[in-house]
């Protein structure tokens, strides 16, 4: 019985040793970083950027693979389901956190508490812009016609359960107005029908929208965040345009599977901060129409709970499902 007592006290003096070793070791093989949505989405550019400049911070590889498919939940249940050892990362939207596991009846995982949050990377604040023939100047006079016109102004997404469809739904709900949804397949598609006139109002990322305004084919109204965006310095917030209450985007954000050893977590978050402070970096990320976050792990939890409150409501009030 000593002997045992003996043994099982080595054990855990082992394990307890070799924890923090494994940690110290981090990484020990290729990082694979899942985007779960199709190449050269604005995830897959974020990741790559990512992952081209952490690559020498961390002395290992590190790999982008995209995985689409159910809205991405395919590539984010892949990540759910991988060994909690920092190797395989999650790159995902507003929608793989927050939003999905309100709209799926089918989902095998719950995103709430699958994942460990790394880091909030970047922040894409919806630009309101709607079509050229629409007589509204200001994003007042748009919610006035809107209203003036139940049922008769159409607004475009990417697709069903996307938050530019989201923000449309909570936008009818807060301004009480009735704008019809047109989901479309894909940003592209959504944003030239807004150019063609097909649809009145579209809110996206500004780097979809921004070649086309120079055509007065599209007008950029207002940006649905709590400041102006660099490239868009005319254009006021919602807030400033009398809608404080009003905010959307999509933001993409860095997590784990459940279980990573906490100094793996803490050494992503660093490793990853301290590159989006260089310039060049966030330069790129400007380019891209992204707004650097870099948040602690807890603020990335913490916001995904916010997040995951506002869009359950949202979701629940319009009646929205999806298989």
């Amino acid at each position: 019985m000593r002997i045992l007592r003996q043994f099982a006290v080595l054990a855990l003096l082992a394990f307890g040793i070799a924890a923090p070793v494994a940690a110290q070791d981090y990484p020990s093989k290729i990082i694979h970083i899942i985007v779960p949505y199709a190449p050269g989405s604005v995830g897959d550019t974020t990741a790559r950027l990512v992952a081209a400049a952490i690559e020498p911070r961390l002395g290992q590889r590190v790999l982008v693979e995209t995985r689409p498919g159910a809205g991405g939940n395919i590539g984010a249940a892949a990540v759910a389901s991988a060994a909690p050892d920092g190797h395989t990362l999650l790159l995902g939207a507003t929608n793989n956190f927050a939003i999905n596991q309100f709209l799926y009846s089918s989902m095998t995982f719950d995103p709430m508490t699958a994942f460990a949050p790394i880091m909030l990377v970047a922040d894409v604040p919806s630009v309101i812009f709607v079509s050229g023939a629409v007589p509204a100047s200001t994003f007042r006079d748009f919610v006035e016609y809107a209203r003036a016109n139940p049922g008769k102004l159409n607004f475009a997404s990417p697709s069903a359960g996307t938050t530019p469809h989201l923000a449309g739904e909570l936008l009818n709900q807060l301004a009480g107005i009735r704008m019809v949804h047109v989901p479309y397949r894909g940003a592209g598609p959504a944003m030239m029908a807004l150019v063609a006139g097909e649809v009145q109002m579209y809110m996206v990322g500004l780097v979809s929208g921004q070649p086309h305004l120079a055509s007065g084919k599209i007008k950029a109204l207002a940006v649905a965040a709590p400041q102006r965006l660099p490239g868009l310095p005319d254009v006021p917030t919602t807030a400033e345009a009398g809608f404080p209450q009003f905010k959307a985007s999509n933001w993409w954000g860095l997590a784990a599977p459940k279980g990573t050893p906490r100094p793996i977590i803490e050494r992503l978050n660093r490793e990853i901060a301290a590159a989006l402070t260089e310039p060049g970096l966030k330069a790129r990320f400007e380019e891209a129409g992204l707004v650097p976050v870099a948040s602690s792990p807890e603020a990335f939890a913490a916001q995904i709970r916010e997040d995951a409150a506002l869009w359950q409501k949202t979701i629940q009030s319009a009646g929205l499902t999806l298989n």
